[in-house]
């Protein structure tokens, strides 16, 4: 069955304003909500509201960073979620990125593919409950054990972008999460992965028919993130290498604004959904065509009402 998500909170709106959109996803026909961990909100704190607001939705983080908490900790606050959502917590953890981890957490971004395998695989052990000793590549545990394990366990997802990672999160993890794809990509991660694990996606969504000022935003968003070396490198498999190049090479120029202005349209169509909120849900749902079993939306402000595109958004 393919689930249908978003994520929260939604942006321009207090966490506590949510609750009357909250409890009508699941009438609505979303089965999920999702939160990241950038700069905004924490990424389990809006859970565990969601968690008593809407007792049927399946909860997620897209994702947890594994070097801005303790190993202990990040079990700790998985526990907690999963025990106010029994059944119903996903732990999406991943490697993040260097501006996060390091320039605003003060952590050392090193071996990013053994550091999430390693913190998967303490989870797994900490999680069921176990009592925890050993010397993993890249930290070392002795003696952990939850006081308070949720029964059952969380799910563990791992945010996954290239072939290692991925055949990692088909092997070891209960799925992968990955961004910043288009819905022609996903055979070819869904190639990688398998086609029993659960694929999770975090879909841009801006619903609106200006095309030039969605256009103008998904640039911003595109040369964000995509100059990140692991993004630049993802979509370098995807076959976007030719077409981002001159993006990359203004942007190691120092000139933002140029890197803007040299993304095509075309990519920034394929990456960011816009149009009528009946367009972008069909967008959506392409992408589950293709062979994700999880749409994440981000929804991206237009100036609209966004409980209403969210309520126009939702799976038909």
């Amino acid at each position: 069955m393919s689930r249908w998500g978003l994520t929260i909170p939604l942006t321009g709106v207090p966490l506590t304003a949510h609750r009357e959109l909250v409890e009508q996803l699941p009438d609505l026909g979303y089965t999920d909500a999702w939160t990241a961990e950038t700069a905004g909100t924490d990424a389990f704190t809006p859970l565990v509201l969601a968690s008593q607001w809407a007792p049927q939705l399946r909860l997620g983080t897209a994702i947890v960073p594994v070097y801005t908490r303790g190993p202990g900790l990040l079990a700790m606050q998985a526990a907690t979620v999963a025990e106010l959502a029994p059944g119903r917590f996903v732990l999406g953890i991943g490697a993040s990125s260097p501006v996060i981890v390091s320039n605003w957490n003060a952590a050392s971004f090193e071996e990013p593919f053994a550091r999430s395998r390693d913190t998967l695989r303490f989870l797994r052990s900490a999680l069921a409950g176990e009592k925890v000793t050993e010397k993993y590549e890249t930290f070392a545990v002795s003696k952990f054990r939850l006081e308070r394990p949720a029964d059952p366990p969380p799910s563990i997802m791992l945010a996954a972008l290239r072939p290692g990672m991925l055949r990692l999160a088909a092997r070891e993890a209960d799925g992968a999460i990955t961004n910043w794809l288009a819905a022609s990509d996903v055979p070819q991660v869904r190639s990688v992965v398998g086609p029993d694990v659960e694929l999770a996606a975090r879909i841009f969504v801006c619903p609106t028919e200006d095309a030039e000022a969605a256009r103008g935003l998904g640039r911003m968003l595109i040369s964000s993130y995509l100059t990140v070396p692991v993004y630049a490198a993802f979509h370098d498999w995807l076959g976007r290498g030719e077409a981002l190049a001159p993006m990359h090479e203004a942007w190691a120029a120092g000139d933002r604004q140029k890197a803007n202005q040299v993304i095509p349209d075309a990519v920034v169509d394929e990456l960011v959904i816009h149009g009528s909120v009946e367009s972008c849900r069909e967008q959506v749902q392409s992408y589950v065509d293709n062979g994700l079993t999880t749409p994440i939306i981000a929804l991206l402000p237009t100036g609209g009402d966004p409980f209403e595109q969210v309520r126009g958004l939702a799976p038909r």
